[in-house]
């Protein structure tokens, strides 16, 4: 019944509020149904005082999520005032092509997720540039924001420096790279089939941008910024420390210091204009725009209304929404745990898989299900893992099935979920909701039915070796 109510008062929201249903609408429905799920628990004999503390430890395990969305914040205004992404929009106009944007877009993010192992990294930083190119060039924000995410997911799933790609062979008890090539099975045509859609895409649409109107956008970018190399700077500086495996806040942090010494030395003007107060000295000045940007953004006002929206962006501020959608939505699956809903479910799926193909099935099903209901993607992972651990050994399936289906569904489906944590920050982010980009995400759709269908045809599952030498029979 729990689950019931939340899911209506869901889809409610979103017929009611549409893409503006994560502004609070989404949040007042999981609110609703914590408390739905709270009474649950009371009623079967948990005190009070256990399921505040159980929502409050949830909350907790979400922290680190939202120091990485305040500090995003902050870096896309900084980087907005810097120059920093305004150059890329620049070179990304006059180097990418509108018939191959979408797939060249995709590969870009992919390479770079894949070298650094961090999709919100490539999505905080590359594609907030993407995303201004393909305004610049009048294309889909949403294809683009779908050909981002499915370049990001791919590259952070297949790397080994990714969290969740450690996670999920840690959970499962066998070695990452043994994990990595098994994965490659169903996440290689997976990837290229979400680039071939991608492609045809490109090939088949029309553009509706002029060279005028291209030009001018030039144009109105070399009036209002200083446009060079050394703008992207930042962006080496945060890829350098993702490399090193440097925490993700701090290598945002040094981003945005990087940003604001580019900002104090090439952009000058564009920092003066910012504190319009005649009173305050140069230094106080530069002092209150700075400030202003990392709290409320960069505001950009260059004649051109479009691309004032473009770039009118970020703020600690602009990720409230978000930060509150994220402690609505680990309240909930926090109290749904303490009631017990959530194993009660694993339990009556578990029973329905007869068959490999089920049962794999069934592991796809719960990881999505757990993003939904439990609102993170390490949540997906964990229990889902633990849950069906020792259901795959007796039936005599090798650990590494279950740790790719872990990440084919756990990690590619998070950011379809407007209320998941990866769904959130992607909306914030990108500046596309989540429900709107999500028709666009092919990888992060295909994937689990590539992966369901290896299942069924039992191809490339692998069974357990016995001590003999010789392979145990696939349930």
């Amino acid at each position: 019944m729990t689950i019931g109510v939340t899911v209506v008062l869901l889809a409610f929201s979103v017929i009611l509020f549409g893409s503006d249903s994560s502004s609070g609408a989404n949040q007042i429905a999981l609110v609703i149904g914590a408390v739905l799920a709270a009474m649950v628990a009371v009623k079967n004999g948990r005190s009070w005082k256990v399921i505040e503390e159980t929502i409050v430890a949830g909350i907790s395990t979400s922290l680190p999520a939202i120091m990485i969305l305040f500090s995003v914040g902050s870096l896309i205004g900084v980087w907005m005032l810097s120059g920093t992404v305004p150059t890329m929009i620049y070179y990304g106009l006059l180097l990418l092509d509108p018939s191959f944007f979408y797939p060249a877009c995709c590969l870009l993010c992919a390479i770079t997720a894949l070298s650094i192992g961090s999709s919100w990294t490539v999505a905080g930083t590359l594609g907030i540039g993407l995303i201004g190119v393909a305004a610049g060039m009048e294309l889909s924000l949403a294809i683009t924001a779908g050909a981002i995410i499915c370049g990001a997911y791919f590259g952070d799933k297949m790397s080994p420096l990714s969290d969740t790609t450690n996670l999920a062979p840690a959970v499962t008890g066998i070695d990452i790279f043994t994990h990595i090539r098994h994965m490659t099975w169903t996440t290689a045509p997976s990837f290229l089939a979400a680039l071939v859609i991608f492609a045809f895409i490109g090939i088949f649409q029309t553009t509706p941008h002029s060279d005028d109107s291209l030009a001018q956008t030039l144009a109105l970018l070399e009036q209002n910024f200083a446009i060079g190399l050394i703008m992207l700077l930042p962006i080496a500086v945060v890829v350098y420390m993702a490399t090193r495996k440097i925490p993700a806040v701090a290598s945002i942090l040094a981003g945005i210091l990087a940003g604001v010494v580019v900002a104090l030395i090439f952009q000058r003007p564009v920092v003066a204009a910012l504190s319009s107060d005649p009173e305050l000295a140069t230094v106080a000045a530069t002092f209150k725009s700075v400030w202003i940007v990392l709290f409320d953004g960069y505001s950009a006002n260059t004649g051109n209304d479009n691309l004032d929206s473009l770039l009118s962006r970020g703020g600690m501020s602009s990720m409230l929404n978000t930060v509150w959608l994220i402690i609505a939505a680990m309240s909930f699956g926090s109290a749904m745990d303490k009631a017990g809903v959530l194993n009660r479910l694993l339990q009556g799926l578990l029973a329905l898989s007869s068959s490999t193909g089920g049962l794999i099935a069934t592991t796809l099903a719960t990881c999505f299900g757990v993003n939904a209901l439990a609102a993170d993607q390490y949540m997906s992972i964990v229990v889902t893992g633990r849950m069906f651990k020792d259901e795959y050994a007796r039936r005599g399936l090798h650990a590494k099935n279950l740790a790719r289906v872990l990440e084919d569904a756990g990690t590619i489906t998070s950011p379809l979920v407007p209320w998941n944590t990866c769904g959130a920050y992607m909306a914030a982010t990108l500046g596309v909701p989540t429900l709107v980009y999500l028709p666009f995400c092919f990888f992060n759709l295909i994937n689990p039915f590539v992966s369901a269908a290896y299942g069924f045809a039992n191809f490339k599952i692998e069974p357990i070796a016995s001590t003999d030498g010789s392979q145990a029979e696939a349930a």
